[in-house]
């Protein structure tokens, strides 16, 4: 079975074509394209087949896309892009045979069977056994979703859970919160883990520690992504605030990993997506994540009990979308 399949993010969106065998998942053509540039995913979608000189009719008939939104039946409503996504359009425009939808996490969901040891990056191996399982990803947005263990094999679901509500636990963060309330009236777990979130955290601990951005960095936001040069300063060790804003972050990181591991009692692992943790895991490895995982009182125990896992693999969400469609 030949797949388009397509991940398409609030910033970049990656293409290529599956060919899956059984269990086995091989990608080949793999293109990415700012998303912000198109106007529709049909017309993105159209760009690679004229890139790649793919025809669906005998290359690939069959698409599977992971959406960053809401996924309802055929329809989707992006969350970080002006695109409605209707799949019997697309089968119409494209020439698709079928088309499925899912939300992007869930894709990452589904494809997480597939990976193998290289694909993955231990924070903490937790007890053996196996059981639910968790996914949550920061990047442009902050995605989650479940894998339900139904005594034999998993299922990925989707879930919109990084837009519930933050919560503050002590002076600094309830200042932060006070901070985004003013911003953005209603703040959720996205406003401050995400790429948005690291630049949110920057500009409240300004305020909170009343400095200004110094011209060096300042020239860097405007030349490059603000959160990856918030996060490169960090690394450096060159700007005491972006140090800052990336321990907090790590630490708001870890509790709202371990809030929905705890949700999903995810003894079978919780894995973090996204492209935040991989492009930072030696400053993931040595911040305060797991202590922010652990923190949850008398279930502390628990959440011991809990394998942390980083996914390496940027393919996951077309690796899953693959395998998504194999079932359908």
């Amino acid at each position: 079975m030949r797949v388009l399949v397509g991940d398409i993010g609030g910033t970049k969106t990656g293409l290529g074509v599956a060919v899956i065998d059984g269990s086995v998942v091989s990608l080949s053509g793999q293109r990415r394209y700012p998303s912000g540039d198109f106007a529709s995913l049909e017309a993105i979608v159209g760009r690679y087949l004229e890139d790649t000189g793919q025809t669906p009719a005998t290359d690939c008939p069959f698409g599977a896309f992971a959406i960053a939104g809401p996924v309802e039946g055929r329809r989707s409503k992006t969350t970080n892009l002006p695109w409605d996504v209707d799949a019997d359009r697309l089968e119409g425009a494209l020439g698709l045979q079928r088309v499925g939808l899912l939300n992007d996490l869930e894709a990452v969901a589904w494809g997480v069977p597939a990976l193998g040891p290289d694909d993955l990056a231990e924070l903490h191996p937790g007890a053996a056994g196996v059981g639910h399982a968790c996914v949550v990803a920061a990047g442009t947005g902050l995605g989650e979703a479940g894998l339900f263990w139904d005594g034999a094999g998993h299922h990925p679901f989707a879930t919109e859970g990084g837009h519930t509500d933050f919560a503050p636990v002590d002076e600094r963060e309830f200042a932060l919160l006070r901070y985004l309330q003013e911003r953005f009236g209603r703040v959720s777990w996205e406003r401050v883990v995400s790429g948005m979130g690291i630049a949110n955290l920057y500009a409240f601990l300004l305020t909170w520690r009343r400095t200004l951005t110094p011209d060096w960095l300042a020239a860097e936001f405007a030349a490059a992504d603000q959160a990856a040069a918030i996060a490169t300063a960090a690394a450096a060790g060159r700007c005491p605030i972006c140090v800052e804003t990336m321990e907090m972050f790590f630490q708001l990181y870890g509790r709202e990993a371990g809030n929905m591991g705890l949700k999903h009692l995810a003894v079978g692992g919780v894995y973090l997506g996204g492209g935040i943790a991989p492009k930072n895991l030696e400053a993931l490895r040595s911040s305060r994540f797991l202590e922010g995982f652990f923190a949850k009182g008398r279930m502390e125990p628990l959440m011991r009990r809990m394998p942390v896992r980083v996914i390496l693999c940027g393919d996951t969400p077309l690796l899953g979308a693959a395998r998504y469609m194999t079932a359908r």
